[in-house]
């Protein structure tokens, strides 16, 4: 692990406090991408900062589901309730002599910190839990709850991880007013884009069978692929939707195609096609299924089977105290006006919403997020513990 030399700094010179700020992000980000958390595992990562924050005087709930570790940690009593969420999972690095250093051994070089989950999202989750300690230092007697939501289960099947949390929470009639997602907003530089939802997600296998022949007569076979052909072209150019002013159109599109034996001269008696819909309000699952299926019918295909899955349905939170307070910190902070916007892939932040919370999500520099060489700028990890914490104080005070 190579970390930053703080030798050069001169106790303090201008900047100090953030400097030292910045120096506790990057060492727990650190510490958190030398823990190789392949979702759903969560591999030691929440244990570490339930022990940093449990000496702050937090207190801890644990769901464990399976394979899933889930835990919110919380401070305070009362109204308002602003958690931060995050998850400390990370997708699969590949293979490792892809990277330029170990995925799992964190390396600065250059001014940014490489490792997988740098941006997604063991950054942030850093950057939060300092913001929340140094909160919790400077008002200990702060009014409301502030706490902190961590699961090992949004890279993956995302059932045992937020929306079971969720679902508990619904029951209890319990749920923050004010949720700040920490995935990795940002295009360009941090802060210049703010979640305030995201599109609906929907998986699709479609099996499509016929006759499998030799190629030389194809009067005695059934070619699927051969069916399958002009409607794949009209499902990839259909016009779904226009979108509106807070949701781009919906749009689909083919991530895997397969059939055949292998052999040159034999024809397939089965076609299996995989194809994902994002999609807003204007187009909702129903009625996506339904335009699916009467294309197939159009399409005089018959025998069919289709494998329909909706990961997430389409939110989004109406302007409140968090958007603003958010929009206020980064105009003040980094001097920049955010573009509010509902990109992206999904968050879970979708299972927070609609328990009536008001979800905004803010983090790192998405460039480099589920990549080789995944990595993040090591200033911004300090400026975005700076953003969160003084996103509390325009909350709570």
């Amino acid at each position: 692990m190579i970390k930053p030399d703080r030798d050069s700094r001169s106790p303090g010179e201008p900047g100090d406090d953030e400097a030292r700020r910045a120096d506790c992000v990057i060492d727990l980000a650190c510490d958190l991408i030398a823990r190789a958390s392949v979702t759903p595992e969560d591999a030691g990562c929440q244990r570490l900062i339930a022990r940093r924050l449990l000496q702050k005087g937090f207190e801890a709930e644990w769901f464990l589901c399976g394979d899933v570790s889930n835990v919110l940690l919380t401070h305070g009593r009362g109204k308002p309730v602003l958690w931060f969420l995050g998850h400390t999972d990370v997708v699969p690095a590949g293979p490792e002599s892809d990277w330029s250093s170990s995925p799992f051994e964190p390396e600065i070089r250059d001014g940014c910190l490489y490792g997988r989950g740098a941006a997604d999202m063991k950054g942030s989750v850093a950057a939060m839990v300092v913001a929340l300690e140094r909160y919790i230092s400077a008002h200990p007697d702060h009014p409301g709850q502030v706490g902190l939501l961590l699961t090992s289960d949004e890279e993956g099947l995302a059932t045992d991880g937020i929306r079971r949390v969720a679902q508990l929470l619904s029951a209890r009639s319990e749920a923050p007013d004010f949720c700040l997602v920490g995935e990795p907003s940002s295009s360009e530089r941090l802060g210049d884009v703010v979640r305030i939802g995201r599109r609906g997600s929907i998986n699709a296998v479609l099996d499509v069978h016929g006759v499998q022949g030799h190629s030389a007569f194809p009067e005695k076979a059934d070619n699927p692929v051969h069916r399958l052909a002009p409607m794949l072209a009209q499902l990839t150019s259909e016009n779904w939707d226009e979108g509106d002013d807070r949701f781009p159109p919906s749009h689909c599109q083919v991530t895997n195609l397969q059939a055949g034996t292998g052999a040159e001269n034999v024809t397939p008696g089965s076609v299996r096609l995989m194809f994902n819909f994002r999609n807003g309000p204007a187009s909702p699952a129903g009625q996506l299924r339904e335009r699916l299926e009467a294309m197939l019918a159009q399409h005089e295909i018959s025998r069919y089977q289709l494998d329909w899955r909706v990961n997430a349905e389409p939110f989004i939170s109406e302007p409140g105290a968090l958007r603003a307070a958010v929009r206020a910190t980064l105009q003040r902070r980094l001097d920049i006006d955010p573009d509010c916007n509902t990109g992206g892939g999904t968050s879970d932040g979708r299972f927070i919403a609609p328990l009536g919370s008001e979800v905004v999500e803010l983090g790192p520099v998405n460039q480099s997020i589920h990549k080789v060489n995944e990595h993040v700028a090591i200033d911004q990890l300090g400026l975005l513990s700076r953003v969160y914490q003084d996103v509390l104080l325009e909350i709570f005070h």
